[in-house]
C-alpha cells in the first residue's frame, strides 16, 4: 500500500452506516459512523456539561445527543440538531439505549474513551 494524496484522502468514503431494528419506535433507524468534526463537537458537548462533585461531568441525555449527531434519513442527513436533543432525550431508555449501543460500536467508541473524557 502507498502514501495517499491530498485529494485521494479527501475523496474515501470513509463514513458507513448502518440499519438498527427499534422496536419501540415501530421500525428502523439509520445511523452514520461520525465524522472528526461530529466527534469533536460531542467530545466539546461531553466536557461542557456540569461538573460532578469529586470529578467527572453530568452526563444527562448522553444517549440522545449521541444519537442526534447519528440517525439520518435515507439522504444520509442527520435528522436531528442540539435543539432535539432534550426532546429525543425523553424517549423510550430501552430505544435510546438500542440506538446509543450501536453509535458506539460502529464509532470504535467504548467505555474506557468515555471515562477519560469525565476525567478532563
Amino acid at each position: 500500500m502507498g502514501l495517499l494524496s491530498k485529494d485521494a484522502i479527501l475523496a474515501a468514503a470513509d463514513i458507513n452506516f448502518q440499519t438498527v431494528p427499534v422496536p419501540e419506535w415501530g421500525g428502523d433507524v439509520k445511523i452514520r459512523s461520525m465524522s472528526g468534526a461530529d466527534r469533536d463537537a460531542h467530545e466539546l458537548w461531553l466536557t461542557s456539561q456540569p461538573e460532578k462533585e469529586g470529578g467527572g461531568f453530568v452526563l444527562s441525555n448522553l444517549r440522545a445527543h449521541m444519537a442526534a449527531l447519528s440517525i439520518v434519513g435515507e439522504d444520509g442527513e442527520l435528522l436531528f440538531n442540539e435543539a432535539d436533543v432534550v426532546a429525543l432525550g425523553k424517549k423510550s431508555a430501552a430505544a435510546l439505549d438500542r440506538v446509543y449501543q450501536a453509535i458506539i460500536t460502529l464509532n470504535a467508541i467504548g467505555p474506557k474513551d468515555v471515562e477519560a473524557l469525565e476525567k478532563k
